[in-house]
């Protein structure tokens, strides 16, 4: 079978932003870095196969830390009959290597493709490993821009939460392949489908389904047990998730939580607690209160029903106040 061409963007000055970032990184060989994350096995195990050919690795939920090493949010990969696609690297370069450890453990097939699903450091902090595998590297057409936007901000403040052992060897890798609508990515007898989305949790939301098993690959779309944290539109995000939930999926990798969820009850509990943010905060509007009372108020009924709530609830309520008070 021939093997499917790549389809690359011409270099232009995200790209080249993103070679002078890398040196901002440490040239520490990544060979060097590579040590156990805690709590979890490396090879083969540091992954579980929750599908036929489909394995994710499970991380955390913590804010990053130096003790986890930035291990924070899920990632994983597909395996075709030529090569190999991975979806999102975690968030350091350390558990970037371990998931490209993790793939060579299971398969020889080459990876071809690095897919983010959206711009955050925990999702894309691991993939200046798979550089030495030449992969493409594929992202929804508005990524780039807005990872180069915050890319100096994001290298600053997450050097400063991981520590300089954790942090080194990232670096911002730009995307080399942009998706508008829907791409069709062939691994060798497997198609993904990458969709990417409207502004919802970010304006960069990329959604990527393997056809042969049915599985959704939702990122930062999808959170459980941690509390969604909001970077986009509360609307947006909410109208996202009932067209998603619309369509049928036979599991549903979320960006944060376990491996692999049914659907559509994976999302009741997200969509439960972003209705309910909208809710209060438009009846907080309505009464004339302010963006301060939204964030101390707003949402509480949902606290118990979710890790790192005081984190980020606060935040949520006045990225949505500051949306909702001009409908």
């Amino acid at each position: 079978m021939k093997k499917p061409e790549r389809s690359f963007l011409n270099i232009d000055r995200r790209v080249l932003l993103g070679r002078a970032l890398a040196g901002i990184a440490s040239t520490v060989p990544l060979v060097t870095l590579f040590k156990p994350i805690p709590g979890h096995a490396s090879g083969s195990k540091f992954v579980t196969e929750i599908a036929p050919g489909v394995f994710v690795h499970q991380g955390i939920h913590a804010l990053y830390a130096p003790e986890n090493q930035g291990n924070i949010s899920n990632a994983g990969f597909v395996i075709g009959n030529e090569s190999v696609a991975v979806i999102d690297t975690g968030g350091s370069a350390i558990v970037g290597q371990h998931l490209l450890d993790a793939i060579k453990a299971v398969t020889d097939r080459p990876v071809r493709y690095v897919i983010n699903t959206h711009m955050h450091p925990d999702h894309v902090f691991g993939n200046a490993p798979f550089k030495a595998v030449n992969p493409a590297f594929v992202a929804h057409h508005k990524m780039g821009r807005g990872l180069a936007a915050r890319a100096e901000r994001y290298m600053s403040r997450n050097k400063d939460l991981l520590g300089e052992d954790a942090f080194k060897g990232i670096e911002i890798v730009m995307p080399t392949q942009n998706v508008e609508g829907t791409t069709r990515l062939d691994l060798g007898g497997r198609v993904l489908e990458l969709t990417a989305q409207k502004t919802a949790h970010t304006d960069n939301d990329m959604t990527v389904r393997d056809v042969t098993t049915d599985t959704l690959f939702l990122g930062d779309l999808l959170f459980a047990g941690h509390v969604p944290t909001i970077d986009g539109s509360i609307r947006g995000w909410i109208a996202v998730m009932e067209q998603l939930a619309a369509q049928p999926a036979a599991r549903v990798v979320p960006g944060h939580g376990p491996a692999s969820l049914s659907w559509p009850a994976g999302a009741d509990p997200l969509r439960h607690y972003l209705t309910t943010l909208a809710a209060d905060i438009r009846e907080l509007i309505k009464r004339g209160k302010t963006i301060s009372d939204a964030m101390a108020s707003a949402g509480q009924s949902e606290k118990d029903a979710w890790q790192l709530f005081s984190d980020y609830n606060a935040r949520n309520a006045s990225a949505a106040f500051a949306e909702l008070e001009w409908e």
